[in-house]
């Protein structure tokens, strides 16, 4: 009988760790589950507690993480994602970025496993070259609201790139953009939900400025794919995932009332401090290293999201809450 390869997968309740937990649970890991639950919720994984391969630790990765056994894998995904949540939580986010790293990094050498850190395209901060391609440094703001997430990102993959060439460690680092799908809370202050969450409950959209800056937009199946791949892969520098398909936030709120048939307005408010004005993933690397491209589009990808959250109750659709994005 083959031995399961063990996965530990921390954040796993959040939005993309719960869909990681269901993809490495379905290529026949033993998945091992980490979230302290700050910002995750256990509904998102509750559909996973009735199988042996699963097992949950309620636990925050800024203390020392200790788990039985051999480890073949350790995604670290724990973080605060979304601006109300960094904004909210600052200390908490640059302590997950800092000390969750380190300790995830100590463990990965303690079981000889193999580290994928989830970093993001916010390191690129509001870029001066587009599309992103990885080599690109990046134009952030430590100083400024944002700072607190960009520079725990851009701080986790300096130290995931120590270990590997200080210990040999196998590490590997992707960069995420714009992803959406099932299990994004609406609440969460991003433009793809903020705007959903309007539409359901009649209120016009709010857009920040006057909706000329662009987002890519890949769904979470694809990312999910990616991931996986990159995980398997030789290659340890940073890669982008996301979706090169870029669209203006105006063009977007546009779509989103095509899609939800209401008859909202699209009303502006003034941009918030170091906001974006462009995301594009450059994804050259992921196609000749991962052969990996998205495959969902916008349009699948927005209807299935949009039955998730149509079937949300009434108290969740009424949690609202500012926009950041």
């Amino acid at each position: 009988m083959i031995e399961r390869k063990r996965v530990l997968i921390t954040g796993a309740a959040g939005f993309l760790g719960s869909h990681l937990c269901d993809r490495f649970i379905a290529e026949g890991y033993d998945v091992i589950g980490m979230d302290n639950l700050i910002t995750g919720d256990l509904k998102n994984i509750e559909h996973l507690f009735k199988l042996e391969q699963f097992e949950f630790y309620h636990h925050d990765v800024s203390k020392f993480i200790h788990v039985p056994g051999k480890l073949d894998y350790i995604l670290h995904f724990a973080s605060p994602a979304s601006p109300i949540d960094y904004l909210k939580i600052p200390i908490q986010t640059l302590k997950v970025g800092s000390l969750g790293i380190h300790n995830c990094l100590g463990l990965a050498r303690v079981k000889n496993a193999r580290v994928l850190i989830a970093s993001t395209s916010e390191v690129y901060g509001d870029p001066m070259v587009h599309p992103q391609t990885e080599e690109y440094w990046g134009n952030v703001n430590p100083v400024g609201p944002r700072g607190v997430y960009d520079e725990a990102k851009r701080f986790q993959e300096a130290m995931t790139m120590a270990y590997h060439t200080f210990h040999g460690l196998e590490t590997r680092i992707i960069r995420i953009f714009n992803t959406y799908g099932p299990r994004m809370r609406l609440n969460d202050g991003r433009v793809l939900p903020a705007f959903i969450g309007q539409a359901l409950r009649g209120e016009d959209l709010t857009m920040f400025g006057d909706g000329s800056q662009t987002r890519s937009f890949c769904y979470v199946s694809d990312l999910v794919e990616g991931i996986y791949r990159l995980l398997l892969s030789d290659y340890a520098q940073p890669v982008n995932i996301g979706n090169p398909d870029e669209i203006t936030i105006r063009e977007f709120g546009e779509e989103i009332i095509k899609l939800t048939g209401t008859n909202q307005q699209l009303i502006s408010k003034p941009l918030p401090k170091d906001d974006p004005k462009q995301r594009k993933p450059d994804i050259t690397k992921a196609r000749e290293i991962l052969g990996w491209e998205p495959k969902v589009n916008r349009a699948d990808g927005l209807k299935i999201t949009y039955e998730y959250f149509k079937n949300l109750s009434p108290e969740e659709l009424n949690k609202t809450a500012h926009r950041f994005d």
